[in-house]
């Protein structure tokens, strides 16, 4: 099997699979509030998995790392909280046409529930941001700026420093979706000036479950907790209640303690790697893979058509054949390839298509794969030609 749907999930090193086993073997308790041995070892190792997610994404402090379930999960925290606090009728909220549902419902919620405007990006012809048309649509009405650091799409990586800056100017917050930047490349959220960045683990060798919201200690400090009940407290009486400090108040009930180590355990995988060797091989097989693609007659590559400003995700489509019917047809060569809408419905639109075939690379996929593939999208279009001629 070839694997090339790492956007959508990546396989997982036996160095991770063995963490989350040695803790349910060996270290299995609740943690935080027990006193005992086994349970601080338990909270020693979850409190661990922390400082590695902080020195990972160049974190100031530790408090500004709070576990969520992933991405999804953050940045609706993010609009239920900071947002539903913040944002009043006739403010503006800005995100661009290539987001990920994740990025684009929780705000339309917000927006509708409260009054505001929800505004749009657009993206320049190859698929990047379109930063003249932010700038354009930037004003002191603006609160929010959320856009996607890298596309699940496009293969684009945004200026996310450079919105930042805009943003600021005009006294909004920013927000990045790092799902599909965190496992890829060098993050550095104090250089980019992000107030929020969100990212899952399963998508950087890490389990199902975990992701961390990272916030700037002083806007989260400001900020009411998305949930409430056990752990997040310090005082409760019969009427009122007083929370944890940071980050524990963001944290109600007994967390995933076997994912956040594992995403522990993916940060050590990939640092002892190095982030950018990661990138650097990565870039290596686009730069391999992209012209390959496009050199197949009757293909149509979305976003950008030089592997210089193109991530590992290749979102494409081959004339005569359905997204669907080749990512079936691939698989039953045993080529695993995402087909649909990718969950960014409103880019599809935008582009004037209904679905892509979307290949996504990372660390542990070849350039023998690459050319396997391209060997069998070869005879899955001689098939197809001769079939329905």
């Amino acid at each position: 099997m070839i694997y090339f749907d790492n956007a959508a999930t990546s396989q997982k090193p036996q160095f991770v699979i063995d963490s989350l086993v040695d803790y349910y073997q060996n270290d299995n308790a609740n943690v935080h509030r027990g006193i005992y041995e086994l349970s601080e070892r338990a909270t020693n190792a979850y409190e661990q998995a922390r400082d590695k997610v902080q020195n990972f994404i160049h974190a100031k402090k530790r408090e500004e790392v709070l576990f969520t379930r992933g991405t999804t999960e953050s940045l609706n925290w993010l609009a239920s909280t900071y947002g539903a606090e913040n944002i009043k009728q006739g403010d503006e909220i800005l995100i661009s046409y290539m987001e990920h549902h994740s990025n684009i419902v929780p705000w339309q919620q917000l927006a509708q529930r409260v009054g505001a405007n929800l505004k749009y990006i657009n993206l320049k012809a190859d698929g990047t941001l379109d930063l003249a048309d932010a700038e354009e649509k930037m004003s002191d009405r603006t609160k929010i700026v959320s856009v996607t650091h890298a596309s699940n799409v496009l293969g684009v990586v945004n200026p996310i420093k450079e919105l930042a800056q805009m943003a600021h100017q005009h006294g909004a917050i920013m927000i990045a979706d790092g799902a599909q930047s965190a496992p890829h490349m060098v993050i550095d959220v104090q250089d980019m000036n992000v107030d929020f960045f969100t990212f899952s683990g399963h998508k950087m060798l890490g389990p199902t479950g975990i992701g961390v919201l990272y916030g700037k200690y002083d806007v989260l400090n400001k900020m009411n907790p998305a949930q409430f009940g056990g752990e997040m407290i310090e005082l409760v009486d019969l009427h009122e209640a007083t929370f944890q400090p940071l980050p524990w108040r963001f944290e109600a009930g007994t967390p995933n303690i076997a994912g956040a180590i594992g995403l522990g355990a993916a940060v050590d995988y990939l640092t002892n790697i190095g982030m950018t060797e990661v990138e650097a091989y990565e870039q290596s097989l686009v730069s391999y893979a992209l012209p390959k693609i496009k050199k197949i007659p009757g293909v149509t590559v979305y976003g950008p058509q030089d592997s210089e400003h193109h991530s590992g995700v290749i979102a494409f489509n081959l004339d005569s054949v359905h997204a669907h019917d080749l990512a079936t047809a691939l698989d039953q060569e045993g080529i695993e390839v995402r087909a649909g809408h990718h969950c960014t419905q409103p880019l599809m639109r935008y582009l004037g298509i209904a679905a892509t075939v979307r290949v996504s690379l990372y660390i542990y996929n070849t350039r023998e794969e690459i050319d396997h593939f391209i060997d069998i999208i070869g005879k899955i279009k001689e098939y197809f030609n001769r079939e329905f001629a």
